[in-house]
């Protein structure tokens, strides 16, 4: 290794990323940018080149979430900071450690008007934990640590780091020590008794986290906590809130709950701001949060039914109140949470399949039995209509989805970070046929960096969650300017672009079955194009809703 002190800002940048354990950065290329790709000659750190700069922070934030690593994505200055800015928006919301590097105009021409000069750090500020303009090459290092360490602290989220070029020429004059770890806020002890108490002493208590403690990115750490606490926990971490499909009838359990641990779940639109469906009159909350503004909206929306309210670190504090654990048995409570939350919604048998395409559900099953064979796979699903019916396949293993931002269009940019960052199990993409034209050239991204997924693509020609609105708001007279072409070959455009594309397209599940079949024996990057109908997502209906049909 170079002495740091005869190292460019741009060789000191990439040093200071190897020493915090960076394996992988996805980029796209830019003049600005350049020395940095020049410093990374020779590094051990593989450097994926995008097709566009939105696919860089989504791959990185898919890499994040299954890698447990800082995320890392590198685009140059002006339109092409611009164009990553948008996908900060899912990491923030999914609470996933990235760090955006941007090219940006010399700090010797701040004012002047230089080359695609911008104030990048006033437009990423609201979409980060952190965001700077580096000042020198001597302190580069040193921010970038410091901004790793934001990154992965407390609740995570995305930073970022605009890098002028004169700094990143310029030579170092002196040797900065590095310290990437970030601080823990633990829970007092005091707290963590009064929390095992406010536990115990419930019938029917439920703890809800953020997705930082999904279950990709906690290594079965909620199933054990659900065994040592005898409580469902349970992750949020859907846009559809108390309605996710992958939850079942999720409202069940939350107005039957007496006891609520928020740890680190904001009281947000997804838990109805607190609101109806989080318990009855008698329940009482706990919130446990690493952000003051979390705690103090809980208390503004449930007032004295906040019992317990402490600042801490979400995993931390899972992980004590599971260790030497002897919890109240709760048999019943238990198996009734259970069948709510693995409820899913019914559709007819003769309802699957039909000439003008197949129901969503019967390609969540086909979908469902593949990942039955390979519980290890990584499954990753975009959101819309479609989305929410393969969110909703029952799946152990990890999975990646578009996140509370409820943005679509990242799974083919998921899919080839998932590929990269879990080498050697299968990868399984689902989304709409609006999610894929947002990003369809990274399918040559996928076969010249030697991806491999299937990614199956539900091709109902329409934007069907819009649509769906205007069915619902307006009337199916007044539905228009939502579809999308009928003659759209996914499968084609895939295979122009370095991938295998297969079509199937006569509404029936035996030719889907053998249709996956074949694309599972392909090599590198798969798309099969699914002709599907038009279908709201999935609604698993609450006993509550079933009996007030009933009377």
């Amino acid at each position: 290794m170079r002495d740091t002190v005869s190292m460019t800002g741009a060789e000191a940048l990439v040093d200071a990323l190897q020493r915090a354990g960076v394996r992988c950065i996805f980029s796209l290329s830019g003049n600005q940018i350049m020395r940095v790709y020049d410093a990374l000659l020779g590094r051990d750190i593989r450097l994926v080149h995008v097709r566009h700069e939105a696919a860089a922070v989504y791959a990185a934030e898919a890499y994040a979430q299954l890698t447990g690593e800082i995320g890392v994505a590198l685009v140059t200055a002006g339109a092409g900071f611009g164009n990553a800015l948008g996908a900060l928006i899912s990491a923030q919301s999914s609470e996933t450690p990235v760090l955006l590097l941007s090219g940006d105009s010399p700090r010797g021409q701040e004012g002047m008007g230089a080359f695609q000069e911008l104030d990048q750090c006033t437009m990423s500020a609201p979409v980060t934990k952190a965001s700077l303009r580096a000042g020198s090459a001597d302190a580069l290092p040193g921010e970038a640590a410091g901004l790793i360490r934001t990154a992965l602290a407390g609740r995570p989220g995305p930073v970022h780091l605009a890098l002028p070029a004169d700094v990143l020429t310029d030579t170092l004059t002196a040797r900065t020590d590095l310290d990437f770890a970030p601080l823990v806020q633990a829970l007092d002890a005091g707290d963590l008794v009064a929390l095992r108490g406010f536990l115990d002493e419930a019938a029917r208590p439920l703890i809800l986290t953020g997705p930082a403690l999904s279950n990709t990115r906690t290594n079965g750490a909620l199933a054990r906590a659900q065994a040592a606490l005898n409580a469902p926990v349970l992750c949020m971490e859907s846009p559809r809130g108390l309605r996710d499909p992958a939850l079942g009838a999720l409202v069940d359990v939350t107005r039957q709950a007496d006891r609520i641990v928020l740890l680190g779940k904001q009281g947000d639109f997804t838990t109805g701001f607190l609101g109806q469906g989080m318990g009855g009159a008698g329940t009482r909350f706990a919130v446990i949060d690493p952000e003051e503004a979390a705690i103090s909206r809980a208390r503004a929306r449930q007032g004295l039914r906040v019992q317990i309210a402490a600042l801490a670190d979400s995993l931390p504090v899972l992980l004590a109140l599971t260790d030497g654990t002897t919890a109240p048995e709760r048999a019943e409570w238990m198996r009734e949470a259970a069948r709510a939350t693995l409820a899913r919604a019914e559709v007819a048998q003769g309802a699957l399949a039909d000439p003008e395409g197949l129901h969503p559900a019967a390609v969540g099953a086909a979908v469902g039995a593949i990942l039955r064979d390979h519980p290890e796979a990584v499954f990753i699903s975009d959101g819309g209509e479609f989305g929410q019916w393969m969110q909703a396949i029952p799946h152990v293993g990890s999975r990646v989805i578009n996140g509370v931002s409820g943005a679509i269009g990242a799974a083919p940019a998921y899919a080839i970070a998932a590929s990269i960052a879990r080498p050697d199990v299968p990868v399984i993409a689902a989304m709409g046929d609006g999610t894929a034209g947002f990003l369809l050239a990274e399918y040559e991204t996928a076969a010249r960096e030697g991806a491999r997924f299937i990614a199956v693509i539900g091709n109902d020609s329409c934007w069907n969650a819009e649509h769906q609105i205007q069915i619902r708001e307006f009337g199916p007279g007044r539905t228009h300017s939502c579809t999308l072409s009928h003659l759209a070959r996914y499968d084609e455009a895939a295979r122009g672009l370095g991938a295998a594309g297969f079509l199937a397209a006569d509404g029936t599940p035996e030719t889907l079955a053998q249709v996956l079949e074949e694309a599972q024996r392909a090599r590198g990057p798969v798309c099969v194009n699914v002709r599907i109908r038009p279908a709201p997502a999935p609604v698993v209906a609450s006993r509550s809703s079933q009996a007030a049909a009933v009377h």
